[in-house]
Order: C-alpha cells, then sequence, then structure tokens
C-alpha cells in the first residue's frame, strides 16, 4: 500500500534528506587517492551523532556499515574497508538517515581524481537519467513514466540499466511500496498522487546490465566487470510538480 504524506510529515522527511545531503557533500570533500572508505563510513556516523540522527542503514537486515561504499564496477550494496582508493576510480556512496520517526536517503557517484572520459561520460549520464526521471514524477501521471524517462536516456546513451534493484517508497519506513524499476513502458503502474515521497535511484551499467552478489552476500558487482555508476535523490510529489527533499548545495 502506498502512503501518502502530509505536508507535516513531508518536513520531517525534508529535515532528514537534507542531513543526509549535508553529509553527503561532506563525504565528497574527502575523497581523494589514498583514502579509505572505512574512514568515510566512520565520518558519516561522527557526523549524524553531531545532528542527533540514526545511520539508516546499519543493522538494516543485517548490513553491518553506515554506508554503502562501492567502487568501479560494484553497482550497490558495497562494504566500505580499509582498501585505498586510487586515482582514476569512481565511488558510489549511498547513504541514509532517521530522524524524528522519518527516512531520508540520497546517493552520489564521485570521481577519485582524474578519471576517464568513458568513466565521466558514465556518471554524467546516470545523474542526468535521474532528473529525467523526478521530471516525470507529476501527479496524474504513471509510475512507469518515471522508469521509461531514465531507461530511455540510458540506452540512448550506449548504457544499461540495472533491473535487479528498484527505487522505493519512503517515509516513516526506510523502504516503502512502491517500487520504482529504472525500465518500463509509459503509462503503466499506480497513478502518481500528491503526497508521495519517493527515493528514485538509477544504477547504470557501462556494458551490460547482468549483475553478480559478492560471497559477502551484499555486495553487487557488474557480472563483465566494467563500471557502474548510482545516484539517488528522495523526492516529494506536490501539486506544482516534484520537489527534490536531498537536493544537495554544491557550493
Amino acid at each position: 500500500m502506498v502512503i501518502l504524506k502530509s505536508p507535516e510529515e513531508i518536513e520531517k522527511i525534508y529535515a532528514s534528506n537534507q542531513i543526509v545531503a549535508e553529509i553527503l557533500s561532506q563525504l565528497e570533500s574527502e575523497i581523494t587517492p589514498g583514502i579509505d572508505t572505512l574512514y568515510l563510513n566512520d565520518l558519516s556516523e561522527r557526523l549524524a551523532s553531531e545532528k542527533n540522527a540514526i545511520p539508516a542503514f546499519k543493522g538494516y537486515r543485517g548490513f553491518p556499515y553506515s554506508i554503502c561504499a562501492s567502487v568501479n564496477n560494484a553497482i550497490v550494496h558495497g562494504f566500505p574497508s580499509k582498501t585505498l582508493l586510487n586515482e582514476g576510480d569512481i565511488i558510489s556512496l549511498d547513504f541514509g538517515v532517521r530522524l524524528n520517526g522519518y527516512y531520508g536517503d540520497s546517493a552520489i557517484t564521485v570521481a577519485v581524481g582524474k578519471i576517464s572520459e568513458s568513466a565521466r561520460r558514465l556518471t554524467r549520464v546516470t545523474e542526468e537519467s535521474l532528473y529525467k526521471g523526478i521530471e516525470k514524477a507529476i501527479p496524474g501521471g504513471r509510475l512507469s513514466d518515471i522508469s521509461h524517462a531514465i531507461q530511455t536516456h540510458v540506452e540512448a546513451a550506449g548504457f544499461s540499466v540495472v533491473r535487479k534493484f528498484v527505487g522505493h517508497g519512503i517515509g516513516s519506513n526506510l523502504h516503502e511500496e512502491p517500487q520504482i524499476p529504472n525500465f518500463g513502458k509509459a503509462g503503466k503502474g499506480s497513478i502518481l498522487k500528491t503526497g508521495m515521497t519517493l527515493a528514485i535511484e538509477p544504477m547504470v551499467n557501462e556494458k551490460a546490465c547482468d549483475v553478480k552478489i559478492l560471497e559477502d552476500g551484499w555486495t553487487a558487482v557488474t557480472k563483465d566487470g566494467f563500471l557502474s555508476a548510482h545516484f539517488e535523490h528522495t523526492i516529494a510529489l506536490t501539486e506544482s510538480g516534484p520537489i527534490i527533499l536531498s537536493k544537495r548545495n554544491r557550493s
């Protein structure tokens, strides 16, 4: 069942997402060759504590960390580690918090130093596809309008959308209905309504969309070993259109 949120609830979801946005921006500023992702995990926990927020992922269905740190061909759910980041890597950081009973959730893919043109293009197209999807999050439309917009943009650029993982509703639970695939025909699925709060998150592979889960039971990687990128925003549907609750101040 899709839970429509009141304006007061959306304000609480916004507050959580602004903490997520701020922490992701601080993590991004720390990323440089030679840093390890366990440091980023520990930093995210400290920053969340300073905001009186609880990291959303740690302990969720047994996940042992506060951030998902997915490097190069890792798609999502990567474990932070002491392995150092290298010049030319890309890293996807997925982070969420709970504040006053409501969740925030967002993800970014960041370049480590100077990256290849192909990696830069992959991250750019993935982020563009997120905004293409958000543009279709309009009351009266259909859920698959979002999915179709993402898929169309990604595939026009020669990349593939991951089909194993999807976006989701969000609110007083980290994952709520509806599920939001990043592929599909337009005009299908649930009617979009004012008060919906959605976490839209395209995951895009450089080559094939096939996925493999590592022995840790969590880390999803591209089966062919090529790169993957991931961006996510939490949005609210209003009468005047979508509002990005996790929008970051990039200044």
